[in-house]
């Protein structure tokens, strides 16, 4: 990938920023003051191969950074079941004449968390498969004809 310059630098990190490229452009080049020729330049900008490249590796970087993958999934719930989280809750407290104050306490995670989070690690290993038994005896002669059979089932209905 080719270099990018300071104020290129400059450019794609506001850029990134909230993705408005007229106020990137802006930001780094200052002397410009219409948002015009910030908005003409700064499309210029984001087409050129080096810094749309820079660019999508920074928002690859976000994503990557930001979005939980299975193997951290699959830690918090496994952390959740064996109760080695806690979790905050709002206490409020009575201080008399009707008067009550508010705080945070840590507690353990609920037994009814705990079990679902036990249930979706279940899900995940296949633990809980539906197993169907069935005992079924079923002759099939495909050689008669379709008016015997009807025949059949008439003559034992008399």
């Amino acid at each position: 990938m080719a270099k990018l310059t300071d104020k290129q630098m400059i450019f794609a990190n506001e850029y990134l920023v909230d993705l408005n490229a007229t106020r990137a452009y802006k930001k780094a080049y200052p002397n410009v003051k219409k948002d015009s020729a910030a908005r003409a330049n700064a499309s210029k900008l984001l087409t050129k191969a080096n810094i749309k490249n820079y660019i999508d590796e920074q928002l690859k970087k976000i994503e990557d950074e930001s979005i939980a993958n299975a193997t951290e999934v699959m830690k918090y719930l496994t952390a959740v079941m064996r109760n080695e989280l806690k979790e905050e809750v709002v206490v409020v407290e009575g201080e008399g004449e009707g008067c009550s104050s508010a705080r945070i306490v840590k507690k353990d995670i609920s037994a009814k968390d705990r079990n679902k989070a036990a249930e979706l690690l279940g899900k995940r290993y296949r633990l809980f498969v539906d197993k169907v038994e069935s005992d079924s005896n079923v002759n099939v002669n495909s050689t008669k004809k379709l008016d015997s059979i009807l025949e059949q089932l008439g003559e034992d209905e008399e």
